[in-house]
């Protein structure tokens, strides 16, 4: 037996496209807390994986990063600049580097991660979160193309 589609309940592309727009929304809310620790994207990436992941080594990071490793050699470069990050030597291997995450570096981002809830607008969020009609206006807009 067919199960029926209640009234007023939404098609599953209906859900995908709010709840798709609802994330495009928080991300670019989280966006704007992160460019206040005054990093970019890319150095808060790679130091998020430093500081929750571990130690690492730069082809590990690369890669974790999805980037390449000279890529990933710049971004380091910055972080250590700003002492975000530390460098050590492999005492097994000459070659190789582990870096580490410097106490700073944990403080910058717990402290970015603690604006995000403010100024997200999690806290507006209502149970059950898939009901995007008790959802705000900005939670509730479909994506439009070339967004």
């Amino acid at each position: 037996m067919r199960k029926r589609k209640q009234k007023n309940q939404p098609s599953r592309e209906e859900v995908a496209d709010r709840l798709h727009s609802a994330a495009i929304h928080l991300l670019r809310r989280v966006r704007k807390q992160d460019s206040a620790t005054g990093e970019g994207p890319a150095r808060l990436s790679a130091l998020s994986v430093l500081v929750f992941g571990g130690p690492s080594t730069l082809g590990q990071l690369a890669a974790a990063e999805q980037v390449r490793p000279p890529t990933m050699s710049r971004i380091v470069a910055g972080l250590q600049a700003n002492n975000l990050v530390e460098i050590i030597p492999d005492p097994s291997d000459a070659r190789r580097i582990q870096i580490h995450a410097t106490t700073r570096g944990i403080q910058l981002l717990h402290e970015g991660r603690h604006r995000r809830p403010a100024s997200s607008g999690a806290g507006r969020m209502t149970e059950p979160w898939l009901s995007v009609e008790d959802q705000p206006p900005a939670y509730r807009r479909p994506a439009r193309a070339g967004r």
